[in-house]
């Protein structure tokens, strides 16, 4: 279909440049606003063309592609989790730092609401999006994703990921398996034989990538494995499941690992209902070491993630102009504390 008066198809810029007779970066600096000159009869025929053209400007793309939008959107899986409020925190704060505005989309842990989010957000034309939840195993949106993505940048945005690998895009990631590997091999260390892991239900590769590794940890230092759980993944899921545990299974275990901070609270809390010590009757660790654990009695054994160098790291990824950048993995480590001393017994 031929663009001009009376196309029903939107003009674009090139279409311009071929109505006056000049290139398209020509028709680009009369368009754009850029500083290079052009002489002024081209100038006089790239504007006559749009008049007649009835070409619009794209104005939120052409400031993204100038690099002088002000925001960024971060899409992260759940805004009450106190880890992603957490990284949603020091997100806002880098970008602060650098003169940018942050806007937050939450997928509530659903690949097709993430799906959603990221059509609409191309749309709109942040300078980047920030991809903070983790990634799904077996999503079924995935290409779709990816091809949403890749159209955004072809427009000029950047795309960071951080906390997943499943995607090919910019990546600041930790390592999950590795940091729950390693505390797993201090726990057995310290004595601990008999341990219960809770797991989550729904399918997202960091958690599920946290039960293999501290199953591989046990059994790196000649641990049977652990019983595994997979349960809601909330503070009530993991007190529930504990609250459900019968005195015989209890009495069992030495350790209850889970797979956030969130759900080792919950899992103290339920233990505690249940009338037992900690660390005295059962010792108990999670994942992440969010800021809320310096209140919690005894100090919470859990795996630190350094969000604030992730968060920096993801902010300038999403604002660089360098294009060879290569994933960059912060190291998680165990953080030995109270609640699992060595044991005696």
């Amino acid at each position: 279909m031929q663009s001009g008066p009376g196309s029903k198809r939107p003009v674009t810029l090139d279409d311009v440049a071929r109505y006056a007779g000049v290139s398209q970066p020509t028709a680009s600096r009369v368009l754009n606003g850029s500083a290079r000159k052009v002489a002024e009869s081209y100038r006089e025929r790239v504007l006559a063309a749009a008049r007649q053209l009835g070409y619009t400007p794209n104005l939120p793309a052409q400031a993204m592609a100038r690099g002088t939008s002000r925001t960024v959107a971060l899409v992260i899986s759940l805004i009450s989790d106190p880890y992603f409020s957490a990284m949603a925190a020091e997100i806002m704060k880098q970008a602060e730092a650098v003169g940018l505005h942050v806007s937050i989309a939450v997928t509530e842990r659903h690949a097709d609401r993430e799906l959603d989010l990221v059509r609409e957000l191309r749309g709109q034309q942040p300078r980047a999006i920030i991809l903070a939840g983790t990634g799904y195993v077996d999503p079924p949106s995935e290409q779709e994703l990816v091809d949403e993505l890749r159209r955004y940048e072809e427009t000029g945005g950047r795309v960071v990921l951080i906390s997943r690998n499943d995607l090919p895009f910019e990546t600041v990631d930790f390592d999950n398996h590795e940091g729950a590997r390693s505390l797993a091999r201090e726990l057995a260390g310290l004595g601990y034989r008999r341990c219960l892991v809770l797991g989550i239900a729904t399918p997202l590769l960091s958690m599920q990538q946290r039960v293999e590794g501290f199953v591989q940890g046990l059994r790196d230092s000649g641990v049977s494995d652990p019983r595994v759980h997979h349960l809601d993944f909330s503070w009530v899921g993991a007190r529930d499941f504990v609250l459900s545990l019968t005195d015989d299974e209890l009495r069992d275990l030495q350790l209850v690992f889970a797979v956030t901070d969130d759900m080792a609270l919950g899992a103290l809390a339920g233990l505690r209902e249940r009338g037992l010590r900690i660390p005295e009757d059962i010792g108990v660790s999670g994942f992440d070491d969010i800021s809320t654990l310096r209140d919690v009695v005894p100090k919470l054994t859990t795996v630190h993630v350094a969000l604030n160098t992730v968060a920096e790291e993801a902010v300038y990824r999403a604002t660089t102009t360098d294009t060879e950048l290569t994933r960059r993995t912060v190291p998680a480590y165990p953080v030995l504390r109270a609640s699992t001393p060595p044991l005696t017994r």
